[in-house]
C-alpha cells in the first residue's frame, strides 16, 4: 500500500511527503533534486535519487516498496523558461511523464494522482475559470501538463488506470510547523520573492505588467495555501480508494488577488517596506486565472482551512525567516 511520490523533496511534494507520514501511510520519494532539497522531506521516508524517466529505476522501487498509488509531481514549471527552452520541458513534464505511466501501468499500479495546472486554460474566456472550458494553453510548459493530461486520459481507458488530475492555480505558503516551504533560490513564485525582498535578500520586487485589463492593472490569482493543496491530493487519493471515476479538478479558492494586494498583503504581514520596480508584460501571463471549484467542494472531501490571504503570507514569511538555518542544519 505505499505510495510513490515523485518529485517529493520539491516545494509541493515535500508538503505532500508530510502529509502522509502525519496520516500514517507508507511513502517512498522519488526525486532528481534538481530543485528539491533532502532536508525538506523526513529522514524517515525512504529516499531515491533518480529521474521519473528512468524506467529501470522506476520499476525496481515500485517492487521493492510495493507501491499501489502514485503521486506525480516532478517536472520543470517556469512558465518564461518554457518560452525560451521548450523543447526541456516537454522532455522532462512530458516524455518523462508517459515513461512513469508505462511502468506503472506494467506494474501494476492503478491509482495515480497528477500534478497539472491552470495554465491548460491560457488567456481563459470566464473567470472564475470551470474544468470543462476549452482548454488553450499559452506557453509550452502549460502545454507540456496539457498532453500529459490526454495521455492519463487514453491510457486509463486503455489498460484500466483511474486517475485524478489536479489542476493548480497559484500555490503559495508553507507548512504552519516550518518543517517545509518553498527553498528554491531565484523561485518566481511573488508571494515568496515579495518575502525576500521585504527580508532584504533581494533588492527589489519586479511588477510584470500594470496595463492588464483589471481593476488596479496588474494580473489576478487564485492563491492557495500549499497545505491546503496537500489535503487535496489526501482526498483525491481517498476518492480513488473507495472506487471513484478519473476526474479533473481545479484547485483554488475560487476567489482572486492581484499582484498590488499581493504586495500590500507582504508589506502589512512583515511590517516592513521594500522597493517595487514595474517592468512590462512577460509572455503566457494571463490577466486574471481564478478557479470554479465548485466541483472539488462537492466530490471529495475537502474543506481549506487557511484560505485568508494574510494567514497565507504569514506562513510563507516565516518560513523565508528560517530558511537560512534550515539549510545550515541540513549541510552540519
Amino acid at each position: 500500500m505505499t505510495i510513490l511520490v515523485t518529485g517529493g523533496a520539491g516545494y509541493i511534494g515535500s508538503h505532500m511527503v508530510h502529509e502522509l507520514v502525519d496520516a500514517g501511510e507508507p511513502v517512498v520519494v522519488l526525486d532528481n533534486l534538481s530543485t528539491g532539497f533532502r532536508f525538506l522531506i523526513p529522514g524517515s521516508v525512504p529516499f531515491v535519487a533518480g529521474s521519473t524517466g528512468d524506467r529501470d529505476l522506476v520499476k525496481k522501487t515500485i517492487e521493492r516498496h510495493g507501491v499501489t498509488a502514485i503521486i506525480h509531481f516532478a517536472a520543470s514549471v517556469v512558465v518564461p523558461d518554457s518560452i525560451s527552452n521548450p523543447l526541456g520541458y516537454y522532455r522532462n513534464n512530458t516524455t518523462n511523464t508517459c515513461a512513469l505511466l508505462d511502468v506503472a501501468i506494467e506494474c501494476g499500479v492503478r491509482q495515480f494522482i497528477f500534478s497539472s495546472t491552470a495554465a491548460v486554460y491560457g488567456n481563459a474566456e470566464q473567470n472564475p475559470v470551470p474544468e470543462n472550458v476549452a482548454t488553450a494553453p499559452i506557453s509550452p510548459y502549460g502545454t507540456s501538463k496539457l498532453m500529459s493530461e490526454i495521455m492519463l486520459h487514453d491510457a486509463g481507458k486503455a489498460h484500466g488506470l483511474r486517475f485524478v488530475i489536479l489542476r493548480y492555480f497559484n500555490v503559495a505558503g508553507a507548512d504552519p510547523k516550518l518543517r517545509t516551504g518553498q527553498s528554491t533560490a531565484g523561485a518566481t513564485h511573488l508571494i515568496k520573492v515579495a518575502c525576500e525582498a521585504a527580508l532584504g535578500k533581494r533588492p527589489k520586487m519586479d511588477i510584470y505588467g500594470t496595463d492588464f485589463p483589471t481593476p488596479d492593472g496588474t494580473g489576478i490569482r487564485d492563491y492557495i495555501h500549499v497545505s491546503d493543496l496537500a489535503r487535496a491530493h489526501s482526498a483525491a487519493l481517498g476518492y480513488l480508494r473507495r472506487g471513484g471515476e478519473s476526474k479533473t479538478f481545479n484547485c483554488g479558492y475560487g476567489k482572486g488577488a492581484s499582484v498590488l494586494e499581493v504586495i500590500d498583503a507582504v508589506r502589512r504581514v512583515s511590517g516592513r517596506d521594500f522597493p517595487v520596480e514595474v517592468c512590462p508584460r512577460r509572455p503566457g501571463d494571463p490577466a486574471a486565472l481564478v478557479a470554479n471549484v465548485d466541483r472539488i467542494r462537492g466530490t471529495l472531501e475537502w474543506r481549506p482551512q487557511f484560505q485568508d490571504l494574510d494567514t497565507i503570507v504569514s506562513h510563507a514569511f516565516a518560513w523565508e525567516r528560517r530558511l537560512s538555518s534550515k539549510r545550515e542544519t541540513a549541510v552540519a
